[in-house]
């Protein structure tokens, strides 16, 4: 996908594992939604249509029903702060699903932010948020620390939440 619009030059880059461009704050968090197929199908479904998202509290404006490669989003935080985005790159595989976008002009934040589900050998499901940020607005920067704490717990708010719209489906811890 072409770097085009967006508000930094590595658009893709949360794909490769580990990598966070120079000057950039890296963001990982995993967290184990369940056990089995039915979990993995329900958790992937959540992530890919939004719901997830919605669930969480954020406002989700876009036209696409599922996360597809071009699409625009804008996140709504407290109802006061729109974040503009756009999907960089989704996955749909046996095992993995998920997707990333990355900040367009207007983002409070500079940087890519990817939600992804998989199911390992053992048949154990989790969410890892991955993302590489840096403040692009004063607020931002202002906030310091204390925003990128927010984005932390931001991402272990999404593992409890899909953990939540998953109970009851196979272990459903």
């Amino acid at each position: 996908m072409s770097s085009e619009d967006f508000t930094y030059e590595e658009v893709g880059a949360t794909r490769e594992r580990g990598h966070c461009p120079p000057g950039f704050h890296p963001l990982h968090v995993r967290t184990r939604i369940g056990e089995g197929e039915a979990v993995f199908r329900r958790a992937a479904e959540a992530v890919l249509t939004w719901e997830l998202h919605r669930a969480v509290g954020v406002g989700i404006d876009t036209a696409a029903a599922r996360a597809a490669p071009g699409a625009d989003v804008t996140v709504t935080l407290a109802g006061m702060i729109k974040a503009p985005c756009r999907i960089v790159w989704t996955l749909e595989e046996p095992r993995r699903a998920g997707w990333a976008y990355g900040t367009l002009p207007g983002h409070p934040e500079t940087g890519e932010e990817s939600f992804v589900v998989d199911r390992t050998g053992d048949g154990t499901v989790w969410l890892t948020v991955t993302a590489f940020s840096r403040p692009a607005k004063w607020y931002a920067r202002a906030g310091g620390p204390a925003a990128r704490g927010f984005q932390h717990a931001y991402a272990r708010r999404c593992g409890t939440v899909l953990r939540r719209l998953c109970a009851g489906l196979g272990d459903g811890t």
